[in-house]
């Protein structure tokens, strides 16, 4: 079986990239920008809140590992998808909560899983869910930025300690 392809946007993708690269499952990560108007956008054009663009990681996995509904699950419990345009410390369109679906099946799992998802928040969910627009990959300095920089994920809503006691992730990539 081939590798399929997720696109997750949940705030700085510093920390979304960060979380799913220890998914295991997971193949590879990718962090840029999609979901906007302006073609080929930089950073600076996406922090300028003209282009549309939400900052996204592109989630390469294999399917007889991890399922896309399991990728889901990192998904939900990594940040609060109840805030609007906004996570943590970071506010701004890019910031956004939203699943862009590369296939009928996938819109179908992210739908049934935001649904589930609800259950366990007492505001509604805002997380957009929309077929997979062109994705930019971000500048070479945002790839991988935690590991080149030594620092870790701060703005999302489970600390790393409990994505790795619920099972989410593991200590290492």
């Amino acid at each position: 079986m081939t590798n399929e392809k997720a696109t997750f946007a949940a705030g700085c993708f510093w920390g979304v990239e960060w979380v799913f690269r220890r998914v295991p499952g997971v193949v590879d990560v990718a962090v840029g920008y999609t979901g906007g108007h302006t073609q080929r956008p930089t950073y600076r054009d996406v922090c300028s809140h003209t282009t549309g663009h939400a900052e996204a990681a592109v989630v390469i996995f294999d399917p007889e590992r991890i399922s896309y509904e399991q990728l889901l699950e990192v998904f939900w419990a990594m940040h609060d998808p109840t805030q609007v345009d906004r996570q943590g410390p970071d506010i701004g369109d890019q910031y956004r909560s939203a699943i862009f679906t590369h296939s009928p099946e996938q819109q179908a799992a992210a739908e049934a899983s935001k649904e589930r998802a609800q259950a366990r928040f007492d505001r509604p969910i805002a997380t957009e869910i929309l077929p997979a627009p062109e994705f930019y990959p971000a500048e070479d300095y945002h790839q991988e930025y935690y590991e080149n920089n030594g620092h870790q994920p701060y703005c999302h809503t489970l600390p790393v300690r409990t994505l790795e006691e619920l099972g989410l992730i593991s200590a290492r990539r």
